[in-house]
């Protein structure tokens, strides 16, 4: 699947309120070269996120670990799919030097699926994790894994370097879960949060779905209800976006206004935080949530 854009998405038509500003502020740029000298893969870039003009421009990114690319072909996804590289042991090190050259506060790490190693890519997070905190002691840590194969192990070694935010996306209802997510698995996904929850009670566990994929209101209300009961306190709803004529298409595009409305009815349904909006992804403004105020 490519993760090109086509030109013919140019002549689709999106709603005014899907609005990308281009870059002006230096700090975007400085930002881009820093990312470059490090030798490091931004899910901003690879995923092609709306956001990474204006992130950037704040001198924030979500760095994304053991390479660029995935075992998994996921239907809404721009990254590409192919067999993996080996891990690269000095990238923790490198994530690490950037984070410290930002002076973050809040960094997000995610990384691809890596189907072809036994741990998923646990034992590497792990490692960056901990990297990031002996040069950067008080910074806040989240990470965005894929699922591990819901393997207990794993998401242990993960946990046991104790992140401040454990990140795993749902990214859709149950029904289109099939078809938006390859070889995911929704009850798996929730399964996942649950256990990272028990592992480590203090960590805040937080997760996201797109919109605009031809979910039902009462769909993407049981699936905030599975979420909760499966103690996710963090949230994200966003836009989905079509990053190619290749990927699933966009079936609606959500009003601002209802993502407002839906950002309430999370909230009421016990979330202590949530992110509502068409551009909004999984890590955009995340330092607007700390954990330690929570």
């Amino acid at each position: 699947m490519s993760s090109k854009l086509d030109p013919s998405l140019h002549r689709e038509r999106k709603p005014d309120w899907i609005k990308v500003r281009l870059p002006r502020d230096p700090v975007f740029w400085s930002t881009k070269a820093l990312i470059s000298d490090l030798r490091l893969h931004t899910v901003c870039e690879e995923a092609e996120c709306p956001n990474r003009w204006e992130c950037w421009s704040q001198g924030t990114a979500t760095f994304m670990i053991a390479g660029d690319r995935c075992t998994r072909a996921c239907g809404f996804c721009a990254v590409s799919t192919a067999k993996p590289f080996p891990l690269e042991s000095d990238e923790p090190q490198r994530v690490a030097e950037a984070t410290k050259r930002m002076k973050l506060k809040h960094v997000v790490i995610t990384a691809v699926a890596r189907d072809d190693l036994k741990d998923g890519g646990a034992d590497h997070f792990a490692r960056t994790i901990t990297a990031v905190r002996d040069v950067n002691p008080g910074i806040v840590v989240e990470i965005l894994v894929p699922d591990f194969n819901n393997e207990d192990w794993a998401i242990e070694l993960v946990m046991n370097a104790k992140p401040d935010i454990f990140n795993h996306n749902l990214e859709t209802v149950e029904r289109l879960t099939p078809l938006v997510r390859s070889r995911a698995k929704y009850w798996r996904s929730l399964a996942v949060l649950k256990k990272a929850k028990e592992l480590a009670p203090d960590v805040e566990t937080k997760s996201g779905l797109m919109l605009g994929l031809g979910e039902t209101e009462e769909e993407l209300f049981q699936a905030l209800d599975d979420l909760r009961e499966h103690d996710v306190t963090v949230l994200t709803l966003g836009q989905y976006l079509r990053p190619s004529m290749n990927h699933l298409p966009v079936v609606d595009y959500i009003h601002p206004d209802t993502f407002e409305v839906y950002r309430q009815v999370a909230m009421n349904k016990g979330f202590k935080f949530v992110a509502s909006g068409p551009l909004v992804r999984s890590s955009y403004h995340a330092a607007d949530f700390n954990p330690k105020d929570a």
